[in-house]
């Protein structure tokens, strides 16, 4: 029998028996820590390691500052310091302030190519299921014996085929919708502990951007990661950014799934998460008129180039009068290219409030939170009461946050 594409993954990476339900001991190829975490996990590696070799491998050990970029506590300030002494001491790599969501910048640099498995501090670090490689999130304990070993246990996760029939024919509907579509579908967990693994001519046509935006919501959907199939064209994306050997990573075509859906998303409209749940999806027309004061593009699933350009097209004539638009790159190579390509420039002058890389407000970092009865439209991936401050925000593609941007509702 075929396998799927984290069965090949997981297969490629023990010496275990490899099938839906089975434990199995996973070899790494990175493991990594963040900011939020970043401390205690080294606290947990000094405490149960002192005096042996902390790390398995110092190349495959990274850090990243990105929750809080840079410090806005003493606490923060705090742990940074600690991570950036502990990753010189021990030799590890090290992403410090101002590069960028650490997901994103492994990609970027090729740490983590198609077919890879890694595990990181960060809720959303499947969101590397976008190249299909396999990353997961845990908890600092976890990480610290990873870092140590280079390995993990894990059970292997059934998967689902979905299938995306069509290409949206509304011009306005992006890659953000047709993730919210997926959450509208199966809310936060009708696939709870499953690799869904995508397939349609959208999916065929999605771009590194779109494909980051999809998965950076397998976690909302409670899933263990939405794996998507790689093809030339991404294949040759991620050789533009970074060198190295990338693989072609796809599922047997005998391979057995758990479950499988069909969606067609050929009539799909404009979707919005309303407030407080990210699969508490509606059609954005419901809330027509509704009256926005603050506007976030940004986050693991919306500061990418795409996004930027997206919402400055909606912008050209400027940011309303009463609108507060914080935009904040993904990653420091976003960054360039907005500013190489005067896109910097022109969001400025429309009225953008522009940060450097980070996740920024997503997180509640830099950049600024919303006040108790402030209505907020944000690119992130969650609208949890308190995530992204005391007010109320609605989630959607950057498209419409240019539009709200540029009216002052949605």
């Amino acid at each position: 029998m075929g396998r799927t594409i984290v069965e090949k993954i997981l297969t490629a990476h023990s010496k275990d028996k490899v099938a839906p339900g089975e434990t199995i001991w996973l070899d790494l190829d990175v493991r990594s820590a963040r900011d939020f975490g970043g401390a205690n996990v080294i606290g947990h590696l000094r405490r149960e390691y002192a005096g042996q070799r902390m790390l398995a491998d110092t190349k495959k050990t990274f850090f990243t500052q990105d929750c809080v970029s840079p410090a806005n506590t003493i606490p923060y300030a705090e742990n940074q310091h600690i991570i950036r002494q502990f990753a010189r001491e021990q030799g590890a790599v090290l992403y410090d302030v101002g590069q960028g969501i650490g997901t994103h910048v492994l990609i970027e640099n090729g740490d983590v190519r198609p077919g890879m498995t890694a595990v990181g501090t960060d809720s959303h670090y499947n969101i590397l299921g976008a190249i299909a490689a396999f990353g997961q999130g845990m908890g600092d304990r976890d990480i610290a014996f990873s870092m140590k070993s280079g390995k993990t246990w894990f059970e292997v996760p059934p998967t689902v085929r979905v299938n995306l029939v069509g290409i949206p024919e509304r011009r306005e509907v992006t890659a953000k919708d047709v993730a919210l579509r997926l959450l509208q579908e199966f809310g936060a967990s009708g696939l709870l502990g499953s690799v869904v693994e995508l397939y349609g001519d959208f999916i065929d046509r999605a771009g590194l951007d779109e494909r980051i935006t999809i998965a950076s919501l397998g976690t909302e959907m409670g899933l263990i990661s939405i794996m998507i199939p790689t093809n030339s064209t991404l294949i040759n994306e991620l050789k533009r950014w970074s060198t190295g050997e990338f693989e072609s990573i796809s599922a047997d075509p005998d391979a057995a799934y758990s479950a499988e859906y069909t969606i067609d998303i050929r009539e799909l409209e404009q979707l919005v998460a309303a407030p407080f749940a990210p699969h508490n999806v509606h059609p954005r027309r419901e809330f027509a008129g509704k009256k926005v004061e603050s506007v976030f593009v940004g986050s693991c699933t919306g500061g990418r180039i795409s996004d930027l350009v997206m919402l400055d097209s909606q912008i050209k004539n400027g940011v309303a009068e009463d609108i507060i638009l914080r935009v904040v790159p993904a990653t420091k190579r976003t960054l360039k290219l907005a500013v190489d390509s005067g896109l910097y420039e022109t969001l400025s002058i429309s009225g953008a409030i522009i940060s450097h890389a980070a996740c920024a407000g997503c997180a509640s970092g830099q950049i600024g939170m919303t006040g108790e009865g402030e209505v907020q439209v944000s690119t992130g991936n969650r609208n949890f009461k308190g995530k992204q401050g005391a007010g109320e925000t609605f989630l959607t593609s950057s498209l419409v946050a240019g539009e709200v941007a540029a009216k002052g509702t949605l």
